[in-house]
């Protein structure tokens, strides 16, 4: 099945959001599916079932509330941002196999990397740690919507972690995060991007469409 990747540097979150929900609501049955690479300048955005709470306190960085799911957490510049827009019905995958499988591209990305990442049992994402008890590393939220996908995940890359202290990053109190900046990985975020889109189409065995 093809499989695009659009390279768009940095778009304006909102922008970005119509321009999924456009994509999804025109689809046909035969559209190829997409992966979109960015970063958005600092913007807090809360899911669909996102609590307020989670937000401490007003550092003057907007905040827009989605239709992904998940809580609250941080977008800026350094963050690797990938929206995933794939058919879910064509491909027979269920919502949880595709959260799975964008974890396990993660993971493997992050492997080659030198960095031993995992999963963390209730709490979608990718996390430092053979067990996953380590600091967060990679976010997830998706929405579906005529059985198909948009929004995706976000990597930390080489971005100021500093915004997620005044907020409870995806709904958890006093949660760390990091980067793989941090952790001493020399990445940029269009490198990272092209490494991890790679490593998505080889595990939805998807084919990519110059």
């Amino acid at each position: 099945m093809d499989m695009r990747i659009r390279r768009l540097g940095r778009t304006d979150y909102l922008a970005a959001w119509e321009a999924m929900r456009l994509f999804t609501q025109a689809r046909a049955p035969d559209t190829p599916d997409e992966l979109w690479l960015t970063e958005h300048p600092s913007v807090f955005t809360l899911g669909q079932a996102g609590k307020p709470e989670h937000l401490l306190k007003d550092i003057g960085i907007p905040v827009v509330r989605t239709d992904r799911g998940g809580q609250v957490t941080c977008h800026a510049p350094g963050q690797l941002i990938i929206y995933l827009l794939l058919d879910l019905r064509r491909r027979k995958l269920r919502v949880a196999e595709m959260v799975r499988g964008i974890e396990a591209a993660i993971i493997r990305m992050l492997g080659a990397q030198g960095l031993t990442v995992n999963r963390r049992a209730g709490a979608p994402g990718v996390y430092l740690g053979a067990d996953g008890s380590g600091a967060k590393i990679a976010a997830l939220g998706l929405k579906v919507a005529r059985g198909c996908t948009y929004h995706g995940l976000s990597l930390n890359v080489d971005m100021d972690l500093t915004p997620f202290s005044a907020i409870n990053p995806c709904g958890y109190a006093g949660l760390a995060v990091t980067s793989t900046h941090e952790q001493g990985v020399a990445l940029d975020v269009a490198t990272a991007g092209t490494l991890l889109a790679h490593c998505l189409i080889e595990t939805f065995a998807l084919k990519e469409k110059p």
